[in-house]
């Protein structure tokens, strides 16, 4: 991936704060939805994106697939390690980090939709 790949993807503040959380710790797209108060499609073109620049790892467990930034890519490594010393120079990463520690409601409610459906 070259650095002009690495800005685009950066300069859009929805995948920067998507980058950013995947960044801190393993969520599913409900969790990341629920932090980032976005639309699932939304949110879904963003890991697409990511997926196809090989900068994310999915996991599946029961139900869910679990997405983190993969670890292998120094620029952008070293870009979320500024960004985190950082942080409390970017007020709206503040906020989802606070919405973070809270996602645990977020995968309830996709679990709760899920059963909606079913019935």
């Amino acid at each position: 991936m070259n650095l002009t790949s690495i800005f685009k993807l950066l300069s859009d503040e929805s995948r920067l704060r998507l980058i950013v959380l995947l960044a801190k710790e393993e969520l599913c797209v409900c969790e990341i939805c629920g932090v980032l108060e976005e639309s699932q499609p939304k949110v879904s073109k963003i890991l697409s994106k990511l997926r196809d620049l090989n900068l994310v790892v999915s996991n599946r467990k029961e139900k869910f697939i679990f997405y983190k930034i993969k670890d292998d890519n120094k620029v952008i490594n070293n870009i979320l390690n500024f960004i985190s010393e950082n942080i409390e120079d970017y007020p709206q990463l503040v906020k989802d980090s606070k919405r973070l520690q809270q996602k645990e409601k977020y995968l309830d409610k996709c679990s709760l939709e899920s059963l909606q459906e079913l019935n």
